[in-house]
């Protein structure tokens, strides 16, 4: 039976099993994956998935289950349970599918490119094997923990009783390599990847392996530095994961539960007005696009936070409802449990100066190409992370740092962003520019 056919069925079977209302969703796809370490194929993985969840609602009552099995005995009882479920579950005034039904829009997005399912298995195992090959045979180079390949591609339909239907179909494809470097009896790693919806999308081979013997090379020699105040500068990498922080505390989930620091700060400037941060659900080939969101809603240009100034938070139908807003097509669902707020093509939007210039206007600080560790609390703000990079002397970068730690608050560093570079590259679902901080604190010896 199609997915369609299947998805209608058992929508109909849950209104004859007492579900005021309902929806789900079919997901499917393969997998491919291989690990390489010095030239030897050390794990590989070919394999298919698919499952089915469903989402039903007794009043306002609600509950989800999920299976694997497609059996019209194993659906059957999926739906009946489901039920039963809901009935016993307490009322939530929030609870519903979304108030809105907005038809699925005939987009060509580009989600799915066939050429990673079509290169032979031995082709996608060799590219691993060059990556690593080429890092290794870098002048100082000294060990690998491997290369890895990863292909796949999947569909996903999403289906209610409000008369939406809608699918598409993904592919996406990864190349990394992690080389090892020892220098003094001091032993360093780094990394580097390229990923893409297709073939076309990625670095050579050749060029994963010589980015991430660079990236491994420029660490050895590295030391703590005195605890200071001095400026800091986040390249595109770590500004990304400081970006991700900002984007939870910009959930309608985290405002209703008091577990942001930017709660009741809408139309309040709350970061440097050389920041704009910005989800475009529907961006060409992006990782992070798709047509309609995890409720069926269309996805769009999301930009909350708009040259420092809080526009509006993010939010899912139910996280909507509770802070009375409006939904913003960001929500996001697994075949498990029902949706949540997620992002798209999440990042900064870029400035006019050049990393190089940013650096150059440094006479003392860190430059950070790495943090280590969970030390952001987005309710309170406070941050603290351990990092790894280089010192700034002179706006030139003198020797490589590391075993320090970077301290702020998420309020104050927002507010003392002072440069944005010109380097936006989307190497993934997130990308950032170069951001300076005017000042934090940096603990070493």
């Amino acid at each position: 039976m199609r997915h369609a056919d299947l998805a209608a069925e058992l929508l109909r079977t849950t209104r004859a099993a007492g579900a005021d209302a309902a929806d789900l969703l079919v997901a499917e796809g393969t997998e491919f994956s291989v690990t390489v370490r010095r030239g030897e194929i050390e794990t590989l993985k070919e394999a298919g998935s698919k499952g089915l969840g469903i989402r039903v609602f007794v009043g306002q009552r609600t509950a989800s289950s999920y299976t694997s099995d497609f059996s019209r005995s194993a659906l059957q009882r999926l739906v009946e349970e489901t039920v039963g479920i809901a009935r016993a579950t307490g009322e939530d005034p929030a609870a519903g599918l979304p108030d809105e039904t907005v038809p699925p829009e005939d987009l060509d997005l580009a989600l799915h490119d066939p050429s990673p399912a079509a290169l032979p298995t031995e082709e996608r195992i060799e590219r691993a094997r060059a990556a690593e090959a080429t890092a290794l045979e870098t002048a100082g180079i000294t060990n690998s923990q491997g290369a890895s390949w990863s292909s796949g591609e999947g569909s996903v339909l999403l289906a209610n009783t409000k008369g939406f239907l809608g699918s598409y179909r993904t592919s996406s494809v990864s190349l990394s390599v992690v080389p090892q470097a020892e220098r003094d009896g001091q032993m360093e790693r780094d990394y580097w990847y390229t990923t893409g919806r297709g073939l076309s999308d990625l670095e050579t081979p050749e060029q994963v392996g010589r980015t991430a013997a660079e990236r491994t090379l420029r660490r050895l020699g590295g030391r703590q530095v005195p605890t200071c105040q001095v400026p800091v500068v986040f390249d595109p990498e770590t500004a990304a994961e400081l970006m991700g922080a900002v984007f939870s505390a910009l959930s309608g989930y985290a405002v209703f539960r008091n577990a942001t620091f930017l709660k009741d700060r809408v139309g309040e400037q709350v970061a440097s007005p050389l920041l704009t941060l910005v989800d475009e659900g529907r961006r060409h080939r992006g990782l992070g696009s798709r047509p309609f969101d995890g409720e069926g809603l269309p996805t769009r240009r999301n930009v909350p936070l708009e040259r420092g100034v809080l526009r509006f938070y993010l939010c899912d139908s139910y996280s909507a409802r509770k802070i009375g807003a409006t939904p913003t097509g960001t929500a996001r669902r697994g075949i498990g449990g029902g949706p949540a707020v997620g992002a798209g093509n999440l990042f900064f939007e870029p400035g006019e100066v050049s990393p190089e210039e940013i650096r150059g206007g440094v006479d003392h600080g860190l430059y950070v190409t790495d943090l280590i560790g969970f030390g952001v609390n987005v309710v309170t703000g406070d941050y603290s992370q351990g990092a790894v990079g280089h010192w700034i002397e002179n706006g030139r970068l003198t020797h490589p740092v590391h075993e320090v730690t970077i301290a702020s608050n998420l309020k104050d560093m927002l507010g003392g962003v002072d440069a944005v570079g010109n380097d936006l590259v989307f190497r993934g679902s997130s990308a950032s520019p170069t951001l300076r901080i005017r000042r934090m604190t940096v603990s070493g010896s």
